[in-house]
């Protein structure tokens, strides 16, 4: 196993680093396939991938990207929908062509969006892949469970994803309960996997993610272990939670 985990002293500082990891990636090649992460923590990451455009550090006219994953039932233009989250705190910001983004459909039919999905990560082969963590140790929305999907797949909504989601909606009842998301097969794929981490909430999962020996589709994190070069950010506070300092 090897993790390099790096401790900040903020979730905002965090956030830049995270930056930082991608946009090193995309100065060494600026054509690269960048696998994207929405939600809270993955937002605080956004802005600093404007500012570098805005201050001509990079330019994104030949980077593709692919998001892990869509609700389903939300139409791309809908407030809570991910496509909407990408336009409104990135797309819409940079020199993307939007035909080199691709995020999943939760209003299709689904098999053939399935299967599309699929194809493009077979054609897009992702350099980088941006991951936040759920309070049980999901990644994409792969929740806990006896076995986890390799590849690109309907998945049902852990309570607890539910309840972490809300706030995001006019109430409990309004989140989704299923969403089209890669497999963890599809997530480490990906030639670099960064992860950003923020919450006591998370330390637990964290935990058995970082100190911890076991491997278990009962917390997906977990599976990051097999992968060949994965990188951890998170702050101060939660890192001594965790119980774990910068290598």
């Amino acid at each position: 196993m090897s993790v390099n985990i790096i401790v900040t002293d903020s979730y905002e500082a965090s956030c830049g680093e995270a930056a930082n990891q991608l946009l090193s990636v995309i100065k060494d090649n600026p054509q690269a396939c960048l696998g994207l992460a929405t939600g809270g923590t993955a937002q605080g990451v956004y802005p600093y991938l404007v500012e570098a455009y805005k201050q001509q550090v990079v330019s994104y006219t030949e980077i593709r990207t692919v998001n892990l994953d869509e609700y389903i039932g939300l139409k791309p233009d809908h407030p809570q929908s991910y496509r909407h989250y990408m336009d409104t705190y990135f797309f819409d910001h940079i020199d993307i062509n939007p035909l080199n983004t691709y995020i999943p459909s939760g209003s299709q039919l689904l098999q053939p969006e399935i299967t599309n999905f699929s194809r493009i990560l077979e054609i897009w082969p992702r350099d980088v892949q941006l991951l936040g963590i759920g309070v049980n140790g999901h990644i994409g929305f792969n929740e806990p469970g006896g076995v986890l999907q390799a590849g690109v797949h309907i998945a049902t909504l852990d309570t607890a994803t539910i309840q972490a989601n809300a706030r995001f909606f006019a109430s409990e009842d309004e989140v989704p309960k299923t969403a089209i998301t890669m497999g963890v097969g599809d997530i480490l794929q990906a030639g670099k996997i960064v992860l950003l981490a923020t919450g006591s909430q998370k330390a637990v999962v964290l935990k058995k993610l970082l100190t911890g020996e076991e491997v278990t589709t009962q917390v997906p994190c977990t599976l990051l272990k097999l992968h060949r070069d994965v990188t951890v950010i998170l702050d101060r506070e939660l890192a001594w939670q965790v119980g774990v300092s910068s290598t």
